[in-house]
């Protein structure tokens, strides 16, 4: 017999988020397009933006250009000033990167938006790495860190268009730890438009970096900037 003592506890409704408002959010790769156009974004939305760049005078350069109260720091400054970090490197820097910051990024939560692809004459085509994912690969560079995989999906273009006030968009956000992912989404969900979605495991991450090389063939066929919206949640 269950008593009221050792019932399990009430469910959460999984559109309860907590409230990110104080967190520092720090940009690595704050430079390049994707990188910038997140940091434009959530610092429009009001919360504290740094990107970082491996040159601190660079990454202030695009910080003074981005506005909003957005910082510019090296690396590693901006990863040890930040509470949570989103990793919008080059696929082919991502683990050089996070291996040189593996200090710096001990106990952050850390938001791995990087989809390793490659190009040639006939489009983009996704790439495994040898741990399964860049996620995965995120995670195991930084056994100190608490990964999680989100942002893969969003277009640049938009991102960084000053003219839109809107991005009708889901986020899928992946990790081991709901409460992590739970931040994320809530990080996500900033942005108007966006909605943050909890779509499993870092195991389940590869599929969600390789849906990109599809988004880039319909985004060229039809001239768009198209993203992803998940229906009946």
């Amino acid at each position: 017999m269950t008593t009221r003592d050792d019932a399990p506890p009430p469910r959460r409704d999984p559109w309860e988020l907590p409230d990110v408002s104080d967190l520092v959010i720090g940009v690595l790769g704050g430079t390049g397009d994707q990188g910038r156009g997140l940091a434009y974004r959530l610092a429009r939305a009001g919360q504290q933006v740094i990107i970082g760049s491996r040159s601190a005078d660079r990454a202030r350069a695009a910080a003074e250009e981005l506005g909003h109260g957005v910082q510019g720091e090296e690396n590693a400054a901006c990863a040890s000033r930040s509470d949570v970090v989103i990793v919008a490197v080059p696929w082919d820097g991502h683990a050089r990167t996070l291996t040189a910051l593996r200090t710096e990024l001990a106990g952050k939560l850390v938001v791995d938006c990087v989809n390793p692809l490659g190009f040639d004459k006939r489009g983009a085509y996704p790439i495994v790495p040898e741990e399964g994912s860049a996620a995965q690969q995120a995670a195991a560079l930084l056994p100190d860190s608490r990964v999680t995989a989100a942002f893969h999906h969003l277009s640049a273009v938009l991102l960084q268009n000053p003219e839109i006030e809107r991005i009708d968009t889901d986020v899928m956000v992946l990790g081991e730890d709901r409460d992590d992912c739970a931040t994320v989404q809530a990080v996500a969900q900033l942005i108007p438009g966006m909605r943050g979605v909890f779509a499993g495991r870092l195991r389940n991450a590869h599929q969600v970096e390789a849906l990109v090389a599809n988004l880039i063939s319909v985004n060229r066929r039809y001239k768009a900037h198209a993203g992803i919206r998940l229906t009946n949640i």
